[in-house]
C-alpha cells in the first residue's frame, strides 16, 4: 500500500482544515518545503500536495511553495487544487509535478479527463473524487453536484484513468477513521487504484485499509498531531 504524507497549502503555509472548512484552519509550518523534507527524511516515497487557495480560485495560487517543494525533494509528488485546464497540467508537469489531480472539472465535464489521459497518459492524470453522503462535491467542496461517487469512478475507469483519490469530506481532518466500506466498494467495482483520503487517525485505520486490499492512503492531520509515526507506518504497510 502506497502511503502519501499530505501537505496542504494556503497562503504559502502548510495548514490543515477540518471537513474542508476554510474558517477552521491550523497552521503547522510557514515553510511547506521544510515539511516535505521532513517526511522524505522519515522515508516517504511519494508526497501529496493540495493547493487549497487554488481549489477555490480555479487556478494555481501557491506555485512558489510548490516549486520550492519539488526542488527540495527527490521523490515523486502529486498535486491537486484548481487544476482545470490542459495548459495548467502541462505547466505543472514541466515544473516537476509527477501527477496532477483533477476534481471539479472531472465532475462537471468528464470528457475533459478523457482528453487529458489521451494527451498526458494515465500515470500523469489522477481524478479526485470528493464526496458528501456519496455525492460528489466541487469547487473547494463549497458545492455538491448531482453525480454519485461510484458513477463518476465508473466513467473515469472507462476513460482509462488508473488512479483516484477518494475523500469522504465528512471525515476529513476529523481523525475519525476513513470510510473503509465505500473505499473498498469503489476498488472492487472499478479495479482502479483507489487512494483513501480523509479521517486517517491511527495505525489501526491503515491496517484496516491494508486488509481490504486498498492500494493507497493519504495521511494528514494524524502525522502532524503525531498520532501516526510515518517510519513505523512505512515499515508495516509500504
Amino acid at each position: 500500500m502506497q502511503l502519501y504524507p499530505a501537505i496542504d497549502m494556503k497562503g504559502g503555509k502548510c495548514v490543515r482544515l477540518t471537513q474542508g472548512l476554510f474558517d477552521n484552519i491550523k497552521v503547522y509550518s510557514d515553510t511547506p518545503a521544510d515539511m516535505a523534507k521532513l517526511w522524505v527524511s522519515q522515508g516517504a516515497s511519494y508526497l501529496h500536495l493540495v493547493d487549497l487557495d487554488g481549489a477555490l480560485a480555479g487556478h494555481s495560487v501557491n506555485e512558489e511553495a510548490i516549486r520550492a517543494i519539488v526542488k527540495s525533494v527527490s521523490v515523486p509528488v502529486q498535486l491537486g487544487g484548481g487544476i482545470r485546464s490542459a495548459e495548467a497540467v502541462r505547466g505543472l508537469l514541466n515544473l516537476g509535478i509527477t501527477r496532477c489531480i483533477i476534481g471539479t472539472r472531472a465532475a462537471k465535464e468528464p470528457e475533459f479527463i478523457r482528453e487529458l489521459v489521451a494527451e498526458f497518459g494515465p500515470e500523469r492524470i489522477v481524478v479526485g473524487v470528493d464526496a458528501k453522503d456519496g455525492m460528489v462535491a466541487v469547487e473547494g467542496w463549497e458545492k455538491t453536484s448531482s453525480v454519485t461517487a461510484v458513477d463518476l469512478c465508473r466513467k473515469m475507469q472507462s476513460y482509462g484513468v488508473r488512479h483516484v483519490v477518494y475523500t469522504d469530506i465528512a471525515r476529513d481532518g476529523m481523525l475519525t477513521g476513513p470510510n473503509i466500506p465505500y473505499t473498498k466498494m469503489l476498488t472492487d467495482e472499478t479495479g482502479m487504484d483507489i487512494i483513501a483520503s480523509g479521517g486517517m487517525s491511527c495505525m489501526d485505520d491503515l491496517q484496516a485499509l491494508y486488509d481490504q486490499g486498498i492500494k493507497g492512503a493519504i495521511i494528514g492531520k494524524a502525522l502532524y498531531e503525531k498520532r501516526i509515526s510515518l517510519p513505523d507506518a512505512l515499515a508495516r504497510f509500504e
